[in-house]
């Protein structure tokens, strides 16, 4: 297993920017926008218990990401680096498909406030892919 604090940190962080993402969407109301379906702006804080927010996955994928976090802090944990590791690679498609997050990575698109959150957002999905893979 990769280094349990590597792992560790990498998903802290991942969290931390899915919480913040989640108070600046419902502020901001950026709601869902994949290619094959739209939210409202007016039912940002509702769909973000299912579909999420433009900047943060739904509500049930951060409890889970919370328990694993809870877990493999706790010690090695097999299941919790499972866990972990298919919210990372899951989340990347998630912010990758965001229409307001494919405009925030681009030069023309960039805002203070959001593209960091997107960024470390979407940085932290990928180390938790890679630091979560078997045998590291």
């Amino acid at each position: 297993m990769a280094s349990r604090s590597a792992l560790l940190a990498a998903s802290a962080i991942q969290l931390a920017s899915g919480l913040v993402g989640q108070v600046v969407a419902l502020r901001r109301r950026r709601h869902f926008d994949v290619p094959f379906m739209t939210g409202s702006p007016q039912h940002v804080a509702r769909d973000s218990l299912w579909f999420g927010t433009s900047y943060s996955a739904p509500s049930y994928m951060l409890a889970s990401q919370v328990y694993a976090v809870a877990r493999l802090a706790a010690g090695p944990d097999e299941r919790a680096r499972k866990m972990l590791r298919l919210l990372g690679t899951s989340m990347i498609g998630g912010y990758l498909s965001e229409r307001f997050n494919r405009r925030l990575l681009t030069p023309k698109g960039f805002d203070p406030v959001e593209t960091p959150i997107v960024v470390s957002g979407l940085a932290g999905s990928a180390a938790m892919a890679v630091l979560g893979r078997p045998g590291r």
